[in-house]
């Protein structure tokens, strides 16, 4: 990244004060400027096209639509949207979630602020972070692991799901946790867990982990 380049940063999360302290914190930085925030998916998609960042920083569990949701809509219109998601999980799936879907990093809300800011401009300057310890062969290999466990057609049936299955689905192919998930439909997140038990079940799956990955290529094909 040359020395003298500003990068234009939009900041997308739903709690205010969590997102104030981020765009307080990189306003310290003279190579950043906040040029945008929002505060659901639908808000992401919008303003990105109005003031067209170098950067998107978003919260991938975001109201209306996640911020998975947010970047596929974005990037029909802009392959070259640069898109850096925050998240409290950071596991495997997620990474590959976020891979597919275009997304160019994945952080944990937990790091110190000198990563973040290293994230933002690795983003800026076109290269992937998902961490201080995954590197691209690590990439490789998430990508490779989950693309090996199942292999999606596009004429798959769901196999005996209930509209409540196919609903819950649907929203773990947005990012959507357990938590998120049961706020919006207004169930347990006991009941949640139930039925992603019972759907890897009738997937076949070898577990419920798998679920994520199998839930964005499904829906990602039945958009195409």
């Amino acid at each position: 990244m040359a020395e003298n380049n500003l990068i234009k940063v939009l900041v997308a999360d739903d709690h205010k004060l969590f997102r104030a302290g981020i765009i307080k914190m990189l306003s310290d930085y003279p190579d950043i400027s906040i040029i945008e925030e929002a505060e659901n998916g639908d808000e992401v998609y919008e303003k990105y096209f109005k003031v067209k960042p170098d950067v998107t920083l978003v919260d991938i569990s975001m109201p209306v639509i996640s911020g998975i949701e947010a970047l596929k809509r974005i990037r029909k219109e802009d392959k070259s949207a640069k898109i850096l998601f925050l998240s409290m999980y950071d596991t495997e799936e997620f990474i590959y979630s976020c891979l597919i879907s275009g997304g160019m990093g994945l952080i944990n809300k937990n790091i110190m602020e000198d990563e973040l800011v290293h994230a933002i401009r690795c983003v800026y300057s076109g290269k992937r972070y998902f961490g201080k310890n995954v590197d691209d062969t690590a990439l490789s290999n998430i990508i490779l692991k989950y693309e090996a466990v199942y292999s999606t057609d596009s004429n798959i049936i769901l196999p005996g799901f209930t509209s409540r299955e196919i609903e819950v689905l649907e929203f773990i192919s947005k990012g959507y946790t357990s938590s998120d998930i049961a706020k919006e439909l207004f169930i347990s997140m006991k009941t949640v867990d139930s039925h992603r038990t019972h759907m890897a079940r009738k997937l076949k799956l070898k577990s419920v982990s798998e679920l994520p990955r199998f839930a964005v290529e499904y829906f990602s094909k039945e958009q195409n």
